[in-house]
C-alpha cells in the first residue's frame, strides 16, 4: 500500500489534495478503508456547509463499525461525490481515486498535515 506523494495527511486518515483555485479534495486513506473493512454507507457534508479542522463532518458506515469522518481543513464544502454516496464501496476500492469524498474551498490549512511518508511511518502502513 502506497501513500500517493502530493497529498498531504490527517492523524484521523483522512488526505487532503494540493489546493487549487482555493479548493482541495478530501477522502480517506486506504489505510483507513482497509480498517474500516466493507463501506456499505457514507454521510457528506453538503454544499455550502461550513467546515473546521479537526471536526467531524460526516460518517463512514461499514459492516464493522460506524465511523465519523473528520475534516483536515476549514472552510466551505463546494462540491461532494455522489458517487460514493450512490456506492460507497468505491471508498474501498479507489480510496485516492473516483473514492474521494467531498471538495472544499479552503480557509484555513492546519500545520499538523503529514506528507506521505510521514503518513505511512505515523500509521504503519
Amino acid at each position: 500500500m502506497s501513500n500517493p506523494q502530493q497529498l498531504r495527511y490527517s492523524k484521523e486518515h483522512e488526505w487532503l489534495s494540493a489546493v487549487e483555485d482555493g479548493v482541495a479534495t478530501v477522502g480517506i486513506t486506504e489505510h483507513a478503508a482497509n480498517a474500516l473493512g466493507d463501506i456499505v454507507f457514507v454521510q457528506l457534508p453538503e454544499v455550502g456547509d461550513s467546515i473546521t479542522a479537526g471536526e467531524t463532518c460526516g460518517e463512514l458506515e461499514s459492516t464493522k463499525s460506524v465511523s465519523d469522518l473528520y475534516s483536515p481543513v476549514s472552510g466551505e464544502v463546494t462540491e461532494a461525490n455522489q458517487d460514493v454516496v450512490d456506492d460507497p464501496s468505491l471508498v474501498n476500492s479507489a480510496p485516492f481515486e473516483g473514492g474521494w469524498l467531498f471538495k472544499v474551498r479552503v480557509s484555513e490549512e492546519p500545520k499538523d498535515l503529514l506528507t506521505a511518508d510521514e503518513y505511512t511511518t505515523f500509521s504503519g502502513s
